[in-house]
């Protein structure tokens, strides 16, 4: 592993559950940075029902990972209902948002946009 790659979650041949890595909390949204370098990041959300991400855009192409549960992500204005086991692509400089239907967790995963 490089020097500029922060672990911050993961342990090298480590094998986890992704859902044991972070927990739901009530009212909350909760976030663990697993890892993270200058051409990327890799976080874990677990969001309560009812909360949200508001609309926002970000310089890197991200794919939202569902682990567990159901949400509605907005990206340019289109809604896309993800569940368990679904990923989709947001990306860079996109406007996008994030509704928990229900409690649910995802792996976010954030690259450099080569554009």
């Amino acid at each position: 592993m490089s020097n500029t790659t922060k672990n911050t979650g993961l342990e090298p041949t480590h094998v986890c559950d992704l859902a044991d890595l972070v927990v739901n909390n009530n009212d909350s949204i909760v976030s663990r940075t697993l890892m993270k370098s200058p051409s990327g990041s890799l976080t874990l959300f677990a969001f309560d029902a009812g909360q949200h991400l508001s609309e926002h855009t970000c310089p890197f192409d991200a794919t939202a990972h569902v682990i567990d549960g159901a949400a509605e992500i907005v990206i340019d204005g289109s809604p896309h209902e993800v569940f368990a086991g679904q990923i989709v692509l947001m990306p860079a400089n996109v406007p996008h948002a994030v509704n928990a239907r229900q409690a649910f967790k995802m792996l976010l995963t954030m690259f450099k946009a080569e554009r």
